[in-house]
C-alpha cells in the first residue's frame, strides 16, 4: 500500500477527511519553501502537493501564476527540488505530491524522473496539462517506482473520460470544482456533491476536490461526500502577504490549523 493510501486509510479509521496542501517550489525561494513544508506537516496537512514553476500555468489563476513568476527568479531545476523533498523527508511523515505540467517533467526525462522522485521521497506525481490518452508513459514509469498518479476531472467531464481516469490513476483522483483557473474564492461552486457521487460510482478511490477553497466552513459544507480537501491558493496568498519572511510560519501554521480542524466528522 502506497503512503497515500495508507494516509487514507487511517484518517478513515479517525473519522477525518484528508487536508491536502500546495505551495510552490522556491516561492519566494527555496529556504522559504523548506521552513514552510514543516510548517504545513506540523500544522495538519495530511498530503503535500508541491508546485513544480513552469512559465506558461495555463489552468492557475493569478494567485499562483505570481507565485511561479517569483519562483522563477531564482535558480530554479528539478533537481533542486527532489534535493529539497529528500532534505524534508528525514522529518516529514506526510507523502508529498509533485505537481506540475508536463513540459518540466518531460524534459527530466520520464524514466530519471520517476527513479529519482521515488528515491527522493517522492510519493506521487499529478500532472495538470497530460489527459489520460496520453498518459502511459509516465504511468508506467511511475508503476515501475511505486509512484501514485494522479489525474483531474472536472464538471464538465463525461462519462466515458471519469471511466478512464478511473482505469488510469492512483492514489487519488483530484476532482476540479469549477470550469476555470485556481484561486481562492468566496462561495463554493454548486453541483459538487453530485459529481462527486459520479465519480465515486466509477472508482473506489478516494475523492478530493479543489479550486476556491479557502475556509473551514468550504471544507465542513463537503464533508458528507468528499474525502478529501485541497487547499492551494488561499495559503499561496499568506506567503504573498508575507514576502519580507517575519511571520509567515505563524500565519501559515495558524491557517492550516483551522482547516484541519474543520475535517473531522
Amino acid at each position: 500500500m502506497s503512503r497515500i493510501s495508507e494516509t487514507f486509510r487511517k484518517l478513515k479509521e479517525k473519522k477525518e477527511k484528508a487536508l491536502i496542501t500546495y505551495i510552490t517550489a522556491g516561492d519566494p525561494d527555496m529556504l522559504v519553501t523548506e521552513s514552510l513544508l514543516y510548517c504545513l506537516a506540523s500544522s495538519g496537512a495530511d498530503i503535500i502537493e508541491l508546485g513544480v514553476p513552469f512559465s506558461d500555468p495555463m489552468a492557475d489563476g493569478i494567485t499562483i501564476q505570481h507565485a511561479f513568476e517569483r519562483a522563477l527568479k531564482n535558480p530554479f531545476s528539478m533537481e533542486a527540488i527532489l534535493k529539497l523533498v529528500k532534505k524534508v523527508r528525514a522529518r516529514i511523515a506526510a507523502p508529498i505530491v509533485l505537481f506540475g505540467y508536463y513540459n518540466p517533467f518531460y524534459q527530466y526525462g520520464l524514466q530519471k524522473l520517476c527513479t529519482d522522485a521515488r528515491q527522493a521521497g517522492v510519493d506521487g506525481l499529478l500532472v495538470v496539462d497530460l489527459p489520460p490518452e496520453e498518459a502511459m508513459n509516465l504511468k508506467t514509469e511511475a508503476e515501475s517506482q511505486q509512484l501514485d498518479l494522479i489525474f483531474l476531472l472536472a464538471p464538465t467531464s463525461t462519462e466515458e473520460r471519469i471511466k478512464r481516469v478511473a482505469q488510469m490513476a492512483s492514489g487519488f483522483i483530484y476532482y476540479v470544482s469549477v470550469t476555470g483557473v485556481t484561486g481562492a474564492r468566496e462561495s463554493l461552486a454548486e453541483m459538487i456533491d453530485k459529481n462527486v457521487a459520479r465519480i465515486k460510482n466509477a472508482t473506489m478511490l478516494p475523492v478530493g476536490v479543489g479550486f476556491g477553497i479557502s475556509k473551514p466552513e468550504h471544507i465542513r459544507s463537503m464533508l458528507p461526500f468528499v474525502d478529501a480537501v485541497i487547499v492551494g491558493s488561499a495559503i499561496i496568498k499568506i506567503v504573498e502577504e508575507h514576502l519580507d519572511k517575519s511571520g509567515l510560519n505563524e500565519s501559515v501554521g495558524a491557517f492550516i490549523t483551522s482547516l484541519k480542524q474543520a475535517t473531522v466528522i
